[in-house]
């Protein structure tokens, strides 16, 4: 956007293929290797726990890095954030390929969610700058859905490599894929605001961000929490609850990505939405779309009554494509900005490895079908939390 030009004039377009170019890319990369991470394990040596645990490790690189991600964006723009994070990413993988052990192998996959953290933070305070407010959803939501994109495609780009050269054809499409990424963030155009001049001085420090907002963190991100729980729990509970009813890897598979399908196709009328009703018009019906349907699941007894549950988790999931990356948009201050993002993002992903966790407990300790309602009723909670929340809490004037 031109200094001279007015908000109105503003068009997605303008900057769609370098600043969604790279989420697509990004995720493609993502896409290819988080299959075979696993097997990639039991390679090396691991126990099925040892997998396991390796595999949780993207999701740990990412939570630890978040605020660490927000200092290195601030310090050096979101533009060269995006570049190294996409650098460090092609490292990782090649840690991957050639690692001689298993720690070694470990550190990578470590790495990526690192990389992945300081990416996705960087690429949407960039998009929360440059973009005008009446537009914000609907990037944030494009931003999403181009990432979802590129996590469905890239696991059928890697197959095809993996049947070529086997389990290192995975990782040299994400590097391939991450540098590509890399170049394409490179050639974004330099920030210029949608929303004025960016505020003097220096950008207060994250404890005083956290106590300067800290009314937005224990109620719009209380919710924002319980979605990213139930989000992260809903990849789980469909091939889970596919296995308990006896179904064949294939059904499983067809009836998974048909759910995906629909996700996808949502994103942008989502985001609309949001941008022409306001942030509840997609926030609560999506929760409860999702809290609703995990509590019909463990009542479906074969592949058609799974499929139309899971079709509804996938649309739920859909129209809150980038959701929370809006509500962390709306409520960022101007001035560290990058580093409120950093804490909305923790958030967020402390929701995320906190679903599968509780999934995991409850089904230990009583039974699956207990824990799959269990999370479709933290999916109500998250609806009630944010209706209540969001519109009591105003975001911070421009």
């Amino acid at each position: 956007m031109s200094k001279n030009a007015r908000p109105g004039d503003f068009s997605l377009w303008s900057i769609a293929i370098p600043a969604f170019g790279p989420s697509l890319l990004f995720g493609i990369g993502e896409g290819a290797i988080l299959p075979v991470i696993p097997l990639s394990a039991r390679d090396g040596g691991s126990s099925l726990a040892g997998a396991a645990l390796v595999v949780s490790l993207v999701g740990i690189g990412s939570l630890v890095s978040n605020i660490p991600a927000s200092i290195i964006t601030a310090k050096f723009g979101e533009r060269r954030g995006m570049v190294g994070a996409a650098v460090l990413s092609m490292v990782a993988m090649l840690m991957c390929v050639f690692a001689p052990n298993l720690v070694v192998f470990a550190c990578g996959v470590f790495l990526i969610g690192a990389a992945s953290s300081v990416f996705n933070l960087a690429r949407q305070s960039y998009l929360t700058e440059a973009v005008p407010p009446f537009l914000r959803a609907r990037a944030m939501s494009m931003l999403g859905g181009v990432g979802r994109i590129g996590l469905f495609v890239g696991p059928f780009i890697g197959a095809l490599v993996i049947h070529l050269g086997g389990l290192a054809g995975a990782y040299w499409v994400a590097a391939i894929a991450a540098l590509a990424a890399g170049a394409v963030a490179w050639s974004l155009p330099d920030l210029v605001s949608a929303q004025g001049e960016p505020p003097a001085g220096a950008p207060p420090k994250i404890r005083t961000l956290v106590s300067a907002h800290r009314k937005v963190f224990l109620s719009v991100g209380i919710g924002v929490l319980l979605v990213s729980a139930v989000r992260s729990s809903r990849q789980v509970v469909v091939p889970l609850w596919a296995d308990n009813l006896g179904l064949n890897p294939a059904t499983t598979s067809l009836i998974y990505g048909l759910s995906g399908a629909i996700d996808m196709l949502v994103f942008y009328p989502a985001g609309k939405i949001m941008d022409k009703k306001g942030r509840i018009a997609v926030a609560v019906p999506s929760m409860l779309f999702m809290g609703i349907s995990l509590l019909l699941m463990p009542l479906s007894t074969d592949a058609v009554s799974l499929l139309l549950v899971a079709l509804l988790i996938g649309f739920g999931n859909g129209i809150g494509s980038g959701l929370i990356m809006t509500l962390g948009a709306d409520y960022s201050p101007r001035n560290g900005r990058a580093q409120f993002l950093g804490i909305w993002r923790f958030l967020a992903d402390t929701g995320g490895s906190s679903g599968p966790a509780i999934l995991a407990a409850l089904t230990a300790v009583v039974s699956l079908s207990f824990g799959i309602a269990a999370t479709g009723l933290l999916g109500l909670a998250a609806a009630a939390v944010l209706g209540y929340a969001v519109p009591r809490n105003k975001p911070v004037p421009r």
